[in-house]
């Protein structure tokens, strides 16, 4: 498809939107849901709209999938800004719909809603009637997981469509056809690559980047666009990263799978990436803190105290050179050996005290500071474990006196956790030696 360059009257509208693909054929991308015999396909070819939520990142055609929508279905269309509207609109959007209803020729009415996981709970279920009664097709747009944002309410009269980011192929086309409206120079192979890479999978963001290389490359009166040139001109630009929407938690939970799994590799690619993505350095290095309290633990005590040697390395120097500390830990978390011992063993306790009463403090663990508390018997009979053979106290118990004592704690077979699981079995067998000792002398005082 060739578009006429733009007009006198055309130059304030964005190349983006110039673009805009006006039929389904012309749209690039998305061939899981637009191809033949796929879902979104098919429900255009139906000519019967049903309401849905399109969820995927900026940039991959979700506004433009709805105006094809209504277009194909001969539907008005209203498009509502979650971002800047509110209940007031939603009355409005209604009362449109309801006069296009009761109009001469009966036309149906389709509502955009873009950002839609940015309306609060009440302005999503003020659609619900209408959604129901048919009155307009719903259609929201978002980047955000709708299983989250979207009332279940709504998101159960709506089909999910998950938009993908568009693909290297999808890219190139996109550049042949901004290429097509001779506005700008033909960039050559490097710089085109470079381009890809920078939009990153978003269409919008590709555009936006050739316009703006197109009024560059005029001032200059540049007939090409190499990638030296390129470079220089667009400076350092971040890829898309939503510090705070899915894709970021989904990177942070690649990265410390990557660590659990032992791959320094990968875990050192999606620590990159974050880093590359603008997310902040010392949320990455919590996060490293936690994974080697969660995934190493005691099978490698040294993992945690150099999580917290990197977190105090990169408060010291900042990027990019903290950055390299950062780099090291994530390294060694992931080559370390692995034990969730403790953490399973925390949890454990936590559900353990969660369904369990309040139990009192037995008399000899209690401290007693004051003669009276002396004179109720804290603290009695409690065995000081220093003044033991071998600092333990064989058969003592610490749990209160009606808990049978339950086992939280088991170690793994894996680095220290193998010599911490060796020294707890001795222990707990002069424990239970001691604790039968003990009840031998106390059946024999009794007969």
């Amino acid at each position: 498809m060739t578009r006429a360059p733009a007009g006198p009257g055309q130059l304030h509208v964005p190349l983006a939107e110039r673009l805009r693909p006006r039929t389904l054929q012309e749209v690039i991308g998305q061939r899981h849901l637009l191809g033949p015999g796929m879902p979104l396909r098919l429900a255009f070819e139906s000519g019967r709209p049903h309401s849905c939520i399109l969820w995927g990142p900026p940039g991959v055609g979700k506004t433009t999938l709805a105006r094809l929508m209504a277009q194909a279905f001969d539907a008005q269309f209203i498009a509502i800004s979650a971002v800047l509207a509110g209940v007031k609109d939603i009355r409005e959007a209604v009362e449109r719909a309801e006069a296009a209803r009761a109009g001469l020729h009966a036309q149906p009415t389709l509502v955009f809603v873009d950002e839609v996981h940015r309306f609060n709970k009440a302005q999503q279920d003020a659609f619900l009637p209408h959604v129901e009664s048919g009155l307009f097709t719903f259609v929201g747009a978002t980047t955000e997981n709708p299983s989250f944002e979207v009332n279940a309410a709504l998101l159960s009269r709506a089909t999910v469509y998950v938009l993908r980011p568009l693909e290297e192929a999808d890219l190139q086309a996109l550049i042949d056809r901004a290429l097509a409206t001779g506005e700008m120079p033909t960039p050559d192979p490097a710089a085109r690559q470079r381009l890809v890479v920078y939009a990153d999978g978003d269409a919008r963001r590709l555009l936006n980047t050739l316009e703006m290389l197109a009024v560059a490359a005029r001032a200059q009166a540049r007939q090409t666009i190499d990638e030296a040139w390129l470079l220089q001109t667009l400076g350092e630009r971040l890829r898309r990263f939503d510090k705070g929407g899915e894709q970021f938690y989904d990177t942070i939970s690649a990265l410390h799978k990557s660590v659990r799994g032992s791959d320094p590799d990968a875990a050192l690619y999606w620590l990159v990436r974050m880093l590359d993505g603008g997310a902040d350095p010392r949320y990455i290095a919590r996060r490293l803190i936690r994974m080697a309290s969660e995934d190493i633990g005691l099978a490698d005590p040294r993992a945690l105290r150099l999580a917290l040697d990197a977190a105090d390395v990169y408060e010291r120097l900042g990027s990019p050179e903290g950055e390299l500390a950062l780099a090291e830990a994530v390294v060694y978390l992931a080559v370390a050996p692995k034990s969730n011992a403790v953490y399973t063993a925390y949890k454990a306790a936590r559900a353990f005290v969660a369904r369990d009463g309040t139990r009192a403090v037995p008399l000899h663990l209690r401290n007693a500071p004051t003669r009276l508390m002396s004179v109720l018997g804290y603290g009695q009979d409690y065995r000081y474990a220093h003044d033991e053979p071998d600092a333990f106290a064989a058969g003592e118990c610490y749990f209160p006196d009606d808990v049978t004592p339950p086992r939280f704690y088991e170690p793994v077979a894996r680095g220290l956790e193998i010599r911490i699981a060796d020294k707890l079995a001795e222990l707990r067998r002069r424990s239970a030696e001691a604790t039968r000792q003990r009840r031998t002398e106390k059946d024999d005082k009794t007969s």
